[in-house]
């Protein structure tokens, strides 16, 4: 009788707000991420009003937290607690941190609705990525595709070896190569000028 009588819905419009937290910390170990960073995160956010549940997650260089709040709470409401709490702990965060936190607002429609794993004893991780990379522009184009995202295998990295010999012979320190190496493949504009009725923009 109840399964008969009760009202019912398809498509129930569930109001569940969660917002993801990334901090970077580039070079720390996910030990190091999980005690300089999920750890306080994860206890800041548990302070906030309505916080039902958070999850987090240590990887090497970033730690990504995410607040689930009660069913039902308002979504500005809860984006501006969840603001206001990590941004007024800045002074709480390590030195090693080079950009704020990114703050993302997910809700119950970005639950995936289909996941496709890639394997193969032929490629190995960059190859296999690469592949996948190809699938998800494919999958991008079909018409109602939102947002796909790829996840796993090996990016492409460069490794830089330094010699020790010469960075002594130039007074030269790790330290000072890294912002070196930072500034590299960047582009930024830095003004324009007119000339014979154009505008030039120099970037």
């Amino acid at each position: 009788f109840a399964l008969m009588l009760t009202p019912r819905e398809e498509e129930p419009q569930i109001v569940v707000p969660m917002i993801d937290v990334m901090v970077m910390m580039p070079g720390a170990t996910p030990e190091e991420v999980e005690n300089l960073l999920a750890r306080p995160m994860e206890q800041k956010i548990w302070e906030i009003e309505d916080v039902e549940y958070v999850y987090s997650a240590s990887y090497p260089s970033f730690a990504m937290a995410t607040a689930r709040f009660m069913v039902g709470t308002d979504m500005e409401k809860a984006i501006t607690r969840l603001n206001n709490k990590i941004f007024g702990s800045a002074d709480l965060w390590p030195q090693g941190m080079i950009t704020p936190p990114l703050i993302k607002v997910r809700s119950i429609d970005d639950v995936p609705m289909m996941t496709l794993t890639l394997w193969s004893d032929q490629y190995e991780g960059y190859g296999l990525r690469q592949i996948a990379a190809e699938l998800k522009n494919e999958l991008t184009s079909i018409t109602n595709v939102s947002v796909t995202e790829l996840m796993g295998g090996r990016k492409r990295s460069v490794n830089v070896q330094l010699d020790p010999q010469r960075m002594a012979a130039f007074n030269i320190t790790t330290l000072s190569i890294l912002p070196s190496l930072q500034m590299q493949n960047t582009s930024l504009p830095s003004g324009s000028f007119a000339a014979g009725n154009s505008q030039f923009v120099v970037e």
